[in-house]
């Protein structure tokens, strides 16, 4: 499975940079019947160990083929923080799935109790609050080994203050699994 995951997130790429439409939805909804299901997907470009590309879903709204299709393609193409990849890039750019389970809520009282409740390296954060919200994959804890560090980012990446934990926050965690 792990194979035709990352083969369909890169032949959505290419379909783009090639103007074509090579992907069987029938065919694949035959063979692998899990791709029917709604999923909610991740997908990760890097190029050169750099970011080069990440859009996802958090909650699966659509069948799992059509959200790796599409996020494959946003990644490639829509992410705001690049310019669309090019074809130079694409034949030397990485690509990681992320499967998400679904988010479930995070209740909390204090700092610590929250810290207690979290798993660095294994939970995908999502925070919320005042209208904003951001995620970070688990996959994150690799450059934010910290709690403080990993929360601190998160905060600022939802348009917060690093400090918005005391102002208590929605806080859910998933996981994911990774397809290289």
């Amino acid at each position: 499975m792990k194979e035709i995951i990352v083969s369909i997130a890169k032949q959505s790429i290419c379909d783009i940079l090639m103007h074509t439409q090579s992907i069987d939805k029938t065919a694949l909804f035959k063979q692998y019947p899990l791709f029917e299901k709604a999923g909610a997907t991740f997908v990760t470009l890097t190029l050169d160990g750099q970011l080069r590309g990440c859009i996802g879903s958090l909650i699966a709204h659509r069948s799992l083929l059509d959200d790796l299709i599409s996020n494959a393609k946003a990644a490639a193409f829509d992410d705001p923080r690049f310019y669309p990849l090019s074809q130079e890039e694409f034949s030397r750019v990485n690509i990681e799935v992320s499967l998400l389970s679904v988010p479930e809520p995070v209740l909390y009282d204090t700092m610590e109790d929250l810290k207690s409740q979290i798993t660095p390296f294994e939970d995908g954060i999502i925070l919320q609050k005042e209208g904003r919200k951001a995620t970070f994959l688990p996959q994150v804890w690799e450059q934010l080994p910290t709690f403080e560090q990993f929360f601190s980012h998160l905060c600022q990446k939802a348009g917060l203050s690093a400090n918005c934990l005391k102002s208590h926050p929605q806080i859910w965690r998933y996981n994911v699994e990774k397809f290289k």
